[in-house]
Formats: C-alpha cells, structure tokens, sequence
C-alpha cells in the first residue's frame, strides 16, 4: 500500500489495469467517503485533488508552503545600531547629552523594521525570536514617543524627579523582561546568551541610574550597551555569512554541551 502521495504513473496505472475497472476493485471508505480505493492503493480524495488540480481549489486546498528566509539578522542589526547610538550618548561620548539623535532609528530602524523582523519569526515558527524581537521594536518605538515632544509624554511632568522616576521603572520592567529573555538563551551559544546577559545589566545600570540620578550608572550602562551593540553585530554576521557569500564565516560556540 502507498504510504505517500499519488503521481500521475500511480493514478495511470491503476487505471490502465483491467482489473481496475472492476467494481470491486475500485471502491471508497471514511467517514464521508473520503478515501478512494483502487485496487490494494488507498488514497485521499484530496490529494487526487492535488495530483490533478494543484491549488486551483480556493477553500478546498491547503495554500502552499511558503519558504522565509532568516529575519534573525535583520532584527539583530537593527537592535544593535539602535543600542550603539543611544548607548554612545548614555556614555557621554563626545560630551553628548542629548538623545534626540536616536528617535528616528527608534521610531524606524530599531522600531517598526525590528518589529517586522519579530512577526516574520512567528511566521518561521520561532516562539522565542518573535516575542525578542518584536518585543525590543516595541521598545525602540515607545522610546521615541517618550522623546518625542508631540506625544506630551515628557512634558507631562512637572517634576523632573518623577519623571527620573517614572522612566527608572519603565527601565525596570525591561530589565525583568530581559532577565527572563537571558534564562532562555542558556543552551544557545556563548555570544548570543552574552549578549543578553549583558543587556540584563544595562538596563538595570540605567535603571538605577535615573533612580538615583547618578550620572556615572547611566555612564556605565552606556559603555556597555556600546558592547551589547557589537554583540548583537555579531549574532547578526554569524546569521549572514556563508561559506558561500563569506571567507570568514562565524563558527558558533556552544554555551553547553549537548547531551547525545
């Protein structure tokens, strides 16, 4: 008996035979006859639908399978750009103070292209890369709404220390996220779980940062997202390059070893 789907020599053949054409040879089963027998081969009505119709059938037959690439890099490098501009400001590089630098990579690039880049995880089957990435865009994004002046989020505090507050527990919250992210990321490779250790820090550097309004805690949480950023380039190559597009492709190292 066939264990696999009928081809056009299958169906001819069964056909061409005398016996065949034999009522008795030829005869149907299930529920709402949805099985076809001919001869000793058994077969669903659907895939004579398939052999002979394809996806011709709208409501009939299941859509084709559809083949994504990987999004991982894509939602990788727009973290990391994002993370090292705002991170180099958290540092004070160049004296920079001002962070309004950062809202159109977080509004577009560390934002909607990374949230893109999380649901095309989901549609991968990818439970874990969805809920990261999209997460993270939605960061980047409610980021650029607290900095942007149309939102009036900002401006809605009249105390600059409630404010230092109310974006100390808004870090806070992304910390615990991230701290449950890392948790998940044990038995992947050393960079990719470093990666998310690390940014488990930063945000809770930052966090104590505006808690306590202590400029060398955001000072140090820049510095090291300027790492995390770098990181994340990195999982992001290691996603790209190929023996066939690369002569130095990443070869990952496992956090663990696996149990045969």
């Amino acid at each position: 008996m066939s264990s696999g789907k009928p081809t056009y020599d299958d169906i001819e053949g069964a056909f061409s035979s005398d016996e065949a054409f034999g009522v008795a040879k030829i005869a149907t089963s299930g529920k709402n006859n949805e099985f076809i027998h001919i001869g000793d081969q058994k077969f669903h009505k659907v895939e004579f639908m398939q052999a002979f119709a394809g996806t011709l059938n709208p409501g009939i037959m299941a859509p084709p399978t559809h083949k994504f690439a990987n999004p991982a890099p894509l939602g990788l490098s727009a973290f990391a750009l994002t993370t090292f501009v705002l991170s180099m400001v958290n540092a004070r590089a160049m004296g920079i103070h001002n962070p309004k630098v950062v809202v159109g990579l977080a509004f577009f690039y560390g934002g909607f292209i990374q949230l893109c880049a999380g649901m095309w995880e989901i549609a991968v089957e990818n439970t874990f890369g969805g809920t990261a990435l999209s997460s993270y865009g939605g960061f980047w994004m409610s980021y650029a709404a607290i900095q942007t002046d149309a939102f009036g989020i900002a401006s809605s505090y009249d105390d600059e220390t409630e404010l230092a507050n109310a974006i100390a527990f808004y870090l806070l919250g992304w910390t615990i996220f991230t701290a449950m992210i890392t948790v998940c990321t044990m038995k992947s490779t050393v960079a990719f779980f470093g990666m998310f250790f690390l940014l488990t820090i930063t945000f809770l550097l930052l966090t104590i940062g505006d808690f306590t309004r202590n400029e060398n805690c955001t000072r140090a949480g820049g510095v090291l997202g300027v790492i995390v950023a770098f990181m994340a380039w990195y999982n992001a190559y290691a996603g790209i390059a190929t023996h066939e597009n690369s002569y130095l492709p990443i070869k990952p190292w496992p956090l663990t070893k696996s149990k045969k």
